[in-house]
């Protein structure tokens, strides 16, 4: 195949626009680079109306808001994508559970999250110290810190200073109040002795600046929200980048095959197919960043291979692609019947929980590493597909027949909706070496580039802490005095541990490090073995914490833009 060489080089390719692709934009187009983005879905903006979900009623989707092959969670979710991409399969190897969700839109996965915004801590830098299992970063939170605190003051999160060592504050906007069911978790938690605070979401509850509205408690984040109130890639890093008169081009539709190098191994710029006209481009840049996400990254820099990078770009240490490890999770619901009969009315709030649980024993002795936080979902937000409640666990516990059709339907929705509550656990796995993506060079997708083969398996860590979640779980939720919802999972079930992948938050697959032996970037994101490549995105975590790792991403992707440009500076690069 012919491939189309770009008349201009950019000073920066960026490949990838969504939590780390997004700040990378934003600062080094600020710092007067010339930047190109490369995005393998279409523009978004959810202020247009094609774009817009945000208040729409559920008759609005044919299927009433039902999941779609174009959206996983639900015909109102705004993430394009989902686990299964037609023409973009992944492979697996036999064992393997792994579960890859992909959004190919700009702005990407920051399209689809719970914007649950919590710095690592302290500890979380230093595990090994700790338990002696995996390795610690190569920085602490020391070096992370400064860069935090700037994502706070730029981007926005509510919250409270707790004065918890290992969760941070930061600087905070007004959380809103805990909902009707949230004040029965914190009831139920304190009685249990598990400590409860208010969240830590990036939702606007007050202005910031003239370029975004605060939040209005529709609840409806996951739609995307046209005041540009909660956090995406695109509404808050991207658009205001462009606005700000930074050299921005956007290259929508480019799925980036691979990085393109010189005689001496440098990068020379990307290949990308073009969704539209299905021709392929050479994109000259003087500069790469890889943000595309943590598999997609490595999927590109394995696929990356030269006389010079023979085993793929940046892989003299065999590690790329190696030790992934994703959060892991386990949940479990509450019937509440004081919360029957309820008088209908608005207590959406934010698009996310109003109160959570951080992990609090951090100095116990424990069957398993690490620890967990606990997440609280319910209420009487919008309903759409499914109500919100299965009417066969409800029927177990009441004896009674729920559901069927016009006025019983619509007279059992008003009597049990919202008096469902849920908690789930999101913990800290160890990384493992042996859990890894690699490329499957039997398999291709539409475009014709080989796809990922992902080799994963929990270990007795997670296993075991998914029953210390389970137990938890049943201790505070029959502090509700409610009825729980399901049996509770036991070994033959991992305890209900979901499959890696689910939660979304994979890491580790370009991890960082100061030998080249044992890591794939340096302690600022640049290769090792290619001084003009970085990787801004979640690949170079060395660990995960029990944190959402979005706001890390965020400050690491900026300080690595800040050494990108100290480099360029000083002629380094």
């Amino acid at each position: 195949m012919q491939i189309i060489e770009s008349a201009k080089t950019f000073d920066v390719a960026i490949v990838g626009s969504g939590a780390g692709g997004g700040m990378a934009t934003k600062i080094l187009s600020e710092a007067g680079f010339d930047v190109a983005v490369l995005e393998a879905g279409p523009h978004f903006d959810p202020q247009k109306e094609e774009d817009r979900n945000q208040l729409r009623w559920p008759w609005e989707s044919p299927r009433r808001g039902a999941s779609s092959n174009r959206r996983s969670f639900g015909d109102f979710d705004a993430a394009y994508g989902g686990w299964n991409i037609e023409g973009e399969p992944y492979t697996t190897e036999p064992g393997t559970r792994f579960a890859w969700f992909r959004s190919r839109m700009l702005g990407g996965r920051t399209n689809h999250w719970g914007r649950i915004s919590l710095r690592f801590g302290p500890l979380d830098f230093k595990r090994k110290s700790v338990d002696g299992l995996g390795d610690n970063w190569p920085i602490g939170y020391e070096d992370v810190k400064p860069y935090y605190d700037k994502v706070d003051k730029l981007i926005g999160v509510f919250g409270t200073k707790e004065n918890i060592p290992n969760e941070p504050d930061g600087f905070f906007l007004p959380p809103p109040k805990p909902r009707l069911h949230e004040l029965y978790y914190v009831k139920a938690a304190r009685k249990s002795g598990i400590p409860v605070i208010p969240s830590r979401l990036s939702i606007l509850t007050k202005r910031i600046n003239n370029q975004r509205g605060s939040c209005f408690y529709c609840g409806q984040c996951n739609r995307a929200c046209s005041a540009y109130a909660d956090f995406s890639a695109g509404t808050c890093l991207i658009f205001p980048a462009q606005r700000g008169g930074g050299k921005v081009q956007l290259f929508t539709n480019a799925m980036v095959r691979e990085v393109t190098t010189d005689k001496n191994g440098k990068a020379t710029g990307v290949n990308y197919i073009n969704k539209e006209d299905r021709k392929e481009y050479h994109l000259k840049a003087k500069v790469v960043v890889m943000a595309a996400s943590a598999c997609s990254t490595a999927r590109i820099l394995l696929n990356s291979k030269s006389s010079v990078h023979q085993d793929g770009l940046g892989n003299s240490s065999g590690l790329v692609g190696r030790y992934l490890h994703d959060s892991t999770g386990a949940s479990r619901s509450v019937f509440i019947p004081q919360l029957m009969d309820r008088k209908i009315y608005n207590e959406d709030g934010t698009g996310g929980m109003h109160v959570y649980t951080p992990w609090w024993l951090n100095d116990k002795k424990l069957d398993f590493p690490r620890g967990y936080h606990i997440e609280v979902w319910g209420g009487m937000g919008m309903p759409s597909y499914g109500f919100g409640f299965n009417p066969n666990d409800l029927n177990k516990v009441t004896g009674g027949t729920i559901g069927g059709y016009g006025d019983s339907l619509r007279q059992d929705v008003k009597k049990y909706y919202g008096a469902v509550m849920g908690i789930s656990g999101r913990g800290e796995s160890v990384p493992q070496r042996d859990n890894f993506c690699e490329i499957d060079n039997n398999t291709v997708d539409e475009w014709g580039i080989p796809v990922l083969k992902f080799n994963y398996k929990w270990t007795e860590h997670e296993v075991r802490q998914a029953k210390h979640m389970q137990d938890t779980f049943e201790q505070v939720l029959e502090a509700t005095g409610g009825i729980l919802l399901g049996d509770k999972p036991g070994a033959d079930r991992d305890y209900g541990l979901t499959a890696p992948g689910e939660i979304i938050h994979e890491v580790g697959t370009t991890r960082m490090g100061n030998d080249k032996r044992d890591s794939v970037t340096n302690k600022y994101n640049q290769l090792h073995d290619c001084e003009n490549v970085f990787v801004m995105d979640a690949g170079p975590f060395v660990s995960q914490a029990d944190k959402n790792p979005t706001w890390t991403i965020l400050a690491l992707a900026w300080r690595a833009s800040d050494y990108l440009v100290e480099q360029v500076k000083q002629r380094n690069i």
